[in-house]
């Protein structure tokens, strides 16, 4: 009898390391918040005196805050009990069981955890519809201006309604197949029209949350010219952000910060124009270069080419109908809607006041932001949902759909905002403004210009709204140039400058984050890619700041 033994089973092999994923764009903006609610227990509670009339912060008059809790200076119902079903609460958390305020008119903040941690929970909600009060504390029972992200949570969801409407009709995807078609043989000559478009729209008006509706439309494009995602989101972000580094006659950014500098908005002009041709110049040869080197050598792309994706370039190439009547008719209203869009932003009466002293000479929209804007794209979709015979149950479904796709995106915007309430609840901006006033105290001419470019770097971080920033260093800044002997022109291109770089970056930048959601670009592959041109600007903005101060 023969006995048979097996043969022992082959060791198994071990498991491959698993490769650090970078997380997503949500946890990004959640450890933000964590650190700089952290932060807001260290950095003291500060604030400088402002103008009445002006409400511009005063030189030389920060002082610390004094703790107190539930203070009815800056927190009007913070620790008071939910409204009742009439949705009112209290106005005065002074009434609050157990508060207690500082001398009557002397502002305070509470530096109590349960404060401290109830701005944290609140961060979310009030980043969407949290409201500023006369006293600058957002809540979401106060009464005041909105400071939350609401409108242009809303318009994204607008945006994502219209485009996925259109999409439906195949206009979109035939267009593009007939325009990569047109260029297949000079995608370049493409992208640097398509920079120079967002970048003027930069210099021109600070386009920025605006372009958030063209990630969508320029990823399948640059997928179709056989590049990869990073292209069509560099198009947007390196085109306009050229652009709002170089602002000329911005009003949200050289407009503001002109008025606070006492200056004329075309003061200094002549400087930042050559700043807008020469960084404009650099960003299309830098996105131009990436680009190629994709389309030559895949394997070189920061955020890979799948083959989801180079199925779908091939398919928006390869046997490309002729657009029909109707879709030839979808693919204007969709253009137009966006023509009328931008034409509504731009603010042409202030411009044309500027250069030549008059109104602009044709009809203008008295109000025209987000909120238009959004009303615009929901009324084109149903527009255009009829014109393709989508009938009623389609173009809703479709409606709804697309604000779906588009929510991820929304949510993030929404995120970033809670973060800038945080930090201006807890009274943590003017600290750090005071910190840099006195770094830029007695300084060379030369000297001077780049430090005040380098100091507005962190400012821009923290006060990520244009015109907030400007409103808020301005008036400090500008009286600090003429001790320096630099004019004060110079300083408002410094600031706007650091200003329009920090946004090409920050994680707190709602268009950076939800614009990368959009492309299905990692934060980490983005930022990957941009480092080299960011060091690129920020020598090119030292060199044309510091030589202009130092000869000026």
């Amino acid at each position: 009898m023969t006995t048979t033994t097996e043969a022992p089973a082959p060791p198994e092999a071990p498991a491959p390391p698993r490769k650090f994923k970078f997380p997503t764009a949500f946890t990004v903006l959640a450890v933000v918040l964590l650190l700089v609610w952290i932060a807001s227990f260290f950095v003291p509670a500060g604030v400088y005196k402002t103008n009445a009339s002006t409400g511009a912060p005063i030189p030389g008059t920060y002082h610390k805050l004094p703790s107190c809790s539930a203070p009815a200076a800056t927190a009007p119902s913070l620790n008071v009990d939910s409204p009742a079903e009439a949705g009112v609460a209290p106005a005065d958390a002074a009434s609050a069981p157990g508060a207690t305020v500082g001398e009557a008119g002397l502002p305070c903040v509470d530096t109590s955890f349960s404060f401290r941690f109830k701005q944290l929970w609140d961060a979310p909600p009030n980043g969407l519809y949290g409201v500023e009060s006369s006293k600058a504390f957002v809540g979401p029972w106060e009464q005041g201006f909105l400071y939350g992200s609401a409108a242009i949570f809303f318009f994204v969801l607008a945006v994502g309604a219209f485009i996925t409407v259109t999409m439906k009709t195949q206009a979109i995807q035939t267009g593009i197949g007939r325009l990569a078609l047109r260029f297949r043989h000079s995608g370049s000559v493409l992208v640097a029209i398509l920079m120079v478009v967002f970048a003027l729209g930069g210099t021109t008006y600070g386009m920025w949350e605006e372009t958030l509706g063209f990630f969508v439309l320029l990823v399948p494009l640059a997928l179709a010219l056989r590049y990869d995602r990073m292209v069509a989101a560099a198009i947007i972000f390196l085109g306009a952000g050229a652009g709002v580094i170089g602002s000329t006659v911005n009003p949200f950014a050289t407009g503001v910060a002109s008025d606070a500098a006492g200056i004329s908005i075309g003061d200094g002009i002549g400087l930042r124009i050559a700043m807008w041709v020469v960084l404009l110049a650099l960003a299309i040869a830098y996105v131009l270069w990436y680009a190629r080197r994709v389309r030559q050598h895949p394997e070189n792309s920061v955020v890979g080419v799948s083959a989801a994706d180079a199925a779908a370039a091939a398919s928006l190439v390869s046997d490309v109908p002729s657009l029909t009547g109707r879709q030839k008719v979808v693919l204007t209203l969709f253009g137009g809607t966006f023509l009328l869009m931008i034409y509504g932003f731009i603010p042409w009466n202030d411009l044309w006041q500027e250069g030549f002293g008059k109104d602009f000479p044709l009809p203008t929209f008295a109000d025209f932001y987000f909120p238009e804007a959004a009303v615009l794209f929901l009324i084109m979709a149903v527009v255009i949902g009829v014109i393709a015979r989508l009938g009623e149950e389609g173009t809703v479904s479709t409606i709804v759909a697309g604000a779906s796709d588009f929510l991820g995106a929304a949510l993030i915007i929404v995120l970033a905002r809670g973060i800038t309430v945080v930090m201006k609840n807890a009274h943590m901006t003017d600290t750090i403004l005071h910190w840099m006033e006195n770094a830029v105290s007695g300084t060379s001419a030369g000297v001077f210009g780049v430090v005040v470019f380098i100091v507005n770097l962190p400012i821009a971080f923290l006060v990520p709204s244009s015109s907030g920033h400007a409103a808020l260093v301005m008036p400090i800044l500008a009286p600090l140039a003429d001790f320096a002997g630099v004019s004060r022109a110079l300083v408002v291109t410094a600031y706007q400058s650091a200003s329009g770089l920090v946004n090409l970056v920050t994680p707190t930048s709602a268009v950076i984050m939800g614009g990368l959601a959009l492309s299905k670009v990692g934060y980490d592959r983005y930022l990957k890619f941009v480092w080299p041109y960011l060091i690129a600007v920020f020598v090119v903005v030292c060199a044309f700041i510091g030589i202009s101060a130092a000869t000026g």
